[in-house]
């Protein structure tokens, strides 16, 4: 089974910029009835379908499939729910672990995520100096939910 083990923070500063590299994704959620979410991303010439299960702590099941960019263009046109998610997704290898740092765009332009995925749940993680708040448990920053409730509402 395929699991994701993930940790996520805000970021607090631009110290990541000049070593990371970074690309736009385009991505949509398939409506769903639960915890469960169906994902849709485009990433340059490559898309991906991906399902997660509800989370269990930092733990969820997750199962990803490479799918021809053509499929993904229409199910992001035709079955996923708007607003869709545009993001600059940013890597940064630091120690023995990757990051990946997202500068929203569009409803969600202003925030700026880090997100590490893990080995274990207890993996003890080096944080840079640009990390803030840790919001691994708080839901509104899952980007499914950003979607349905995008940043720029937070304040309305």
């Amino acid at each position: 089974m395929g699991q994701e083990i993930e940790r996520k923070f805000l970021v607090v500063g631009d110290g990541w910029r000049q070593a990371a590299q970074g690309e736009l994704i385009r991505q949509g959620y398939i409506p769903t009835q639960d915890a469960r979410t169906v994902r849709v991303r485009r990433v340059g010439d490559r898309a991906y379908l991906t399902l997660k299960g509800p989370a269990v702590g930092l733990v969820r099941p997750e199962f990803e499939y490479p799918i021809p960019v053509a499929d993904a263009q229409t199910m992001l046109a035709t079955l996923c729910q708007p607003p869709l998610i545009e993001k600059t997704r940013y890597r940064l290898p630091l120690g023995n672990v990757v990051w990946e740092i997202d500068e929203f765009l569009g409803e969600n332009q202003g925030l700026i995520v880090a997100e590490v995925e893990l080995t274990s749940a207890d993996q003890v993680v080096n944080l840079p100096d640009w990390i803030g708040a840790e919001v691994s448990y708080d839901s509104r920053y899952q980007n499914s939910n950003l979607a349905r409730h995008p940043f720029r509402s937070w304040n309305a």
